[in-house]
């Protein structure tokens, strides 16, 4: 089975109410399992009440400086703009290695398939690729920083 295909059925699995896929051919054997209950107690959990009481010190101490910048450059990107979104949960980069060259900066035109960054899942490093062509707009992750599934990585303005 190729890389491809492996991915294609996360995705599908992600979006779909079963709990567990097991897939036999030859000898590749795979078993993908999704716990339904884990991610919806993660959206009732009372954690985020608990996130947003030490966070607004910690948010007027930074964003002071980027205020004018960021909500002027949101609103006008979120309303013609594609997300690309973490296919997974794992350690986002932004190059091959740390001696390289970052894939994508903002302004940077990308190609549908075009590799856009890495995320380090398992000691297994995945390539991702963008799901549409377009302009990198903003990159929303940071360099060497966990994410989660469906965590929004970059904004792509069509062209």
């Amino acid at each position: 089975m190729e890389y491809k295909q492996i991915q294609e059925l996360i995705k599908t699995i992600n979006k779909s109410n079963i709990s567990e896929l097991s897939i036999e051919e030859g000898d590749f054997k795979i078993t993908i399992k999704q716990e339904l209950t884990a991610q919806a107690q993660y959206v009732s959990m009372p954690q985020p009440v608990q996130i947003h009481a030490p966070q607004p010190a910690q948010q007027q101490v930074s964003l002071p400086a980027a205020a004018p910048a960021a909500p002027a450059a949101a609103p006008a990107a979120s309303a013609n703009t594609s997300t690309i979104k973490s296919p997974m949960i794992g350690t986002f980069y932004r190059s091959p290695s740390p001696d390289k060259p970052v894939f994508v900066n903002v302004g940077d035109e990308v190609k549908a398939g075009q590799v856009i960054c890495i995320i380090e899942a398992m000691k297994l490093f995945n390539e991702i690729e963008s799901e549409v062509s377009g302009r990198v707009v903003k990159v929303l992750a940071d360099d060497s920083s966990p994410v989660e599934y469906d965590q929004p990585l970059f904004l792509v303005e069509p062209i």
